[in-house]
């Protein structure tokens, strides 16, 4: 006696199923199917990176800048913002501006590398920049363009050319749409636990397949996001006239802030630290190149 992959017994010859004969596997085909259908069927090209990505040709600027904008308002609602003419408010707010007044160059100058057209997605963004108080050393910018920066990152940053660097790869998730693009890789997850439950699986075998999935595509899907992030952000901080060279001591700090511990980038989501310095470093010629290009035209 012996057991099928899906927890089935099976005994003699006589009983011996062929591999399509079991329903299971007509399951499993079906949704294999549909997700790569939907997996097709959804696929865009990135200005920024000329990368073929998945996001969901169902969500629309519209949708994608409401979605931002309401998760927005629920974490101002949680954690009260400072006053915007606080001196640290208008420091960032005064950061914030320089580096929205480049996006556009910087995404005709990527589109141009690639041969694209820039899309121009963030023309319709209405761009808003708070400060949170907060011990935590982070900040974001969701979709649409609503922006905000913890305090406890200033002291970890400690120069406007760091703080730059860091609202800079903040700002690249928004224009490379990876929140769509993760919005996209979720529905592909879900497609992937629906065909376990409906395929019969039992749930510690349904758990495999997701850690599976997990380690196979998602976290080398998100670490693929944080690295793009980081070249569009550090080109966006050199075109504004920031010095991207303060991007390698920031990551330093911003490792000795973590304690100096880390996950072992194969079970991350983040690139490791001495990895993403490396990558930084490898830019950085390409990225003071863009500093000379356009941060003439600011008139710096």
């Amino acid at each position: 006696m012996r057991n099928d992959p899906f927890g089935g017994q099976q005994q003699g010859r006589a009983r011996r199923p062929g591999l399509f004969g079991n329903i299971r596997w007509w399951v499993l085909l079906a949704f294999a199917g549909y997700a790569a259908f939907y997996w097709f069927s959804n696929r865009a090209v990135d200005p920024y990176t000329g990368e073929s990505v998945l996001i969901d040709s169902s969500l629309d600027a519209t949708q994608e800048k409401a979605l931002g904008l309401q998760a927005y308002q629920e974490i101002l609602a949680q954690e009260r913002p400072l006053d915007p003419s606080a001196p640290q408010s208008r420091e960032i707010q005064a950061i914030a501006q320089r580096l929205i007044a480049k996006v556009d160059v910087v995404e005709t100058a990527l589109a141009e590398e690639h041969g694209l057209k820039p899309a121009h997605f963030a023309r319709d963004f209405e761009w808003e920049v708070n400060v949170i108080p907060s011990d935590q050393a982070n900040a974001f910018c969701l979709p649409g363009g609503k922006m905000a920066v913890y305090t406890g990152l200033i002291p970890v940053a400690r120069t406007v050319d760091a703080m730059a660097v860091v609202m800079g790869h903040e700002i690249a998730h928004a224009l490379l749409r990876h929140g769509a693009q993760r919005m996209a890789q979720q529905k592909m997850t879900q497609i992937g636990q629906m065909a376990g439950a409906a395929s019969g699986m039992d749930p510690q075998q349904q758990q495999m397949m997701m850690s599976a999935m997990g380690y196979g595509y998602l976290l080398p899907y998100a670490r693929s996001h944080e690295t793009q992030a980081d070249e569009v952000g550090l080109m966006l901080a050199a075109a504004a006239c920031f010095d991207p060279q303060e991007a390698i001591p920031l990551w330093e700090r911003m490792g000795q802030a973590s304690g100096g511990q880390s996950t072992s980038e194969f079970a991350s989501t983040h690139p490791n630290p001495g990895t993403r310095i490396q990558n930084l470093q490898a830019l950085m010629p390409k990225a003071m190149e863009y500093r000379q290009k356009f941060c003439e035209s600011a008139g710096r």
